[in-house]
């Protein structure tokens, strides 16, 4: 018989390294937390695979909302499906709604509704993007640089010596305050 662990399990995401998860899952107990700050539009994401891996059955994942687990109406029942399979529960504390095993029409459609919100607000927020752009382009303003660096170029060789050396990605992350898959991301230069 498989072993009920009965965990609660945290995850939480931003989509940047400056962005703060603080608020998220505030006041929510957990046994084991997964964090990632990257985007939402895919479903590479470290932690997020980490999360999927050691759920089981009778744990609870908790998610602040939806768009924090997804921001795409398939991925959001992709990973809601995964977890559910392997039998966990998927609870999302903003909409206050909890997928299990059992058939519950209602939370169906508001997954379904919901997510859909949050590919839409996604949507919207690129097309506003790309409209203050072409706006700023047309004025001449727009210099098409991304955000400023926030690794130097010493910390990168410091980072592929450290790696080179053998230590773990995970403590060279911790160190330099980035994601270990911005050190991946690094490396790949």
């Amino acid at each position: 018989m498989e072993d009920e662990r009965c965990r609660i399990i945290g995850y939480k995401r931003v989509s940047s390294l400056e962005q703060n998860t603080a608020r998220q899952l505030e006041g929510i107990e957990r046994d084991l937390n997964y964090e990632d700050k990257i985007s939402g539009k895919d479903r590479n994401r470290p932690q997020l695979t980490e999360l999927i891996k050691t759920a089981n059955k009778g744990d609870t994942v908790v998610v602040h909302s939806m768009d924090r687990l997804a921001r795409n109406l398939i991925d959001l029942k992709k990973i809601v499906c995964e977890l559910v399979k392997k039998g966990a529960d998927v609870k999302f504390i903003k909409e206050n709604l909890t997928f299990s095993g059992k058939e519950d029409v209602y939370s169906e459609l508001m997954l379904n509704l919901m997510g859909s919100f949050a590919e839409f607000e996604r949507a919207l927020i690129k097309s506003r993007q790309m409209e203050g752009i072409a706006i700023r382009k047309a004025a001449g303003l727009y210099k098409g640089v991304g955000r400023k660096r926030s690794i130097t170029d010493e910390q990168v060789e410091e980072i592929k010596k450290r790696v080179s050396a053998g230590e773990m990605k995970t403590k060279i992350a911790k160190d330099m305050k980035i994601s270990r898959e911005s050190i991946y991301k690094l490396l790949k230069r």
